[in-house]
């Protein structure tokens, strides 16, 4: 490994070395909300409806109906680090108990993108400083993940960055958003320990909400539906393996369009 390239995640080869490897990562073709014309293709597969905590959208194209559906961009960051362990770990925060939409909850940092943001990777930070003040310029924007698709209608966009020196960030978060910042094992979201699961059904597919429970300090957080279904992936992605329980994503899907 150059020592150039060592040098700029803290003399991390392990980052550096995971950095390279995220940085060939080219995620699975998914449905265009963009594409101005459907194809025979399109037509035949007639799409599938948006689960109600959010999926790979490559598991859940949708109709491409303007008029129907039309979902807005966001984008959120997983900023993984090396702890003092030497294990990869993930930043996540506790959100307001103020917040009109799910407060309390344990999220990733992240938000909807604005005009002015050039790319998916300037949402995610641009937020993330926002919410918890992450300097941008202290994270190296690695690789994105397939879209998600949320419950309010969200193309939920996963971006990976790598702190490069973890001693470097003092996490100062927004309280009128943020009511805690915390840090967890990225490979926790692989195994099936603190692991519980809880089935539903919707237009009769059965599919599993995920819920990992984690304690740090005298702190209790549950990490559950979209955050953690993007966690998983980001996990195999980084590990390079499934996890080690079934995932059981639904095939939610409309009836064939005329």
């Amino acid at each position: 490994m150059e020592p150039a390239v060592t040098s700029s995640f803290g003399g991390s080869s392990r980052l550096a070395t995971l950095a390279q490897q995220l940085r060939m990562y080219k995620p699975p073709p998914s449905s265009s909300f963009d594409d101005a014309e459907d194809t025979q293709a399109d037509q035949d597969s007639a799409g599938k409806v948006v689960s109600q905590v959010g999926f790979q959208e490559s598991m859940t194209p949708v109709p491409k109906d303007p008029e129907r559906f039309r979902p807005k961009r966001a984008a959120v960051l997983i900023c993984i680090f090396e702890g003092d362990e030497g294990d990869l770990r993930v930043i996540l925060t506790k959100r307001s108990s103020r917040l009109s939409t799910h407060s309390g909850e344990v999220s990733l940092p992240g938000g909807k993108a604005e005009e002015d943001d050039k790319d998916d990777g300037m949402t995610a930070t641009r937020e993330a400083e926002e919410e918890i003040g992450l300097d941008p310029s202290l994270v190296d924007v690695v690789t994105s993940l397939e879209p998600f698709l949320s419950k309010h209608l969200l193309r939920v966009i996963p971006v990976i960055g790598i702190l490069r020196d973890k001693k470097t960030f003092k996490p100062k978060p927004n309280p009128a958003e943020v009511e805690a910042v915390f840090d967890a094992p990225l490979e926790m979201f692989l195994k099936d320990e603190n692991r519980r699961s809880e089935e539903r059904e919707w237009m009769g597919e059965k599919y599993l909400i995920h819920y990992f429970d984690y304690r740090t300090g005298d702190k209790d957080y549950t990490i559950w539906g979209l955050t953690a279904g993007i966690l998983i992936r980001a996990a195999s992605v980084t590990y390079e393996r499934p996890p080690a329980f079934i995932e059981q994503c639904p095939k939610f899907k409309y009836p064939k369009m005329n």
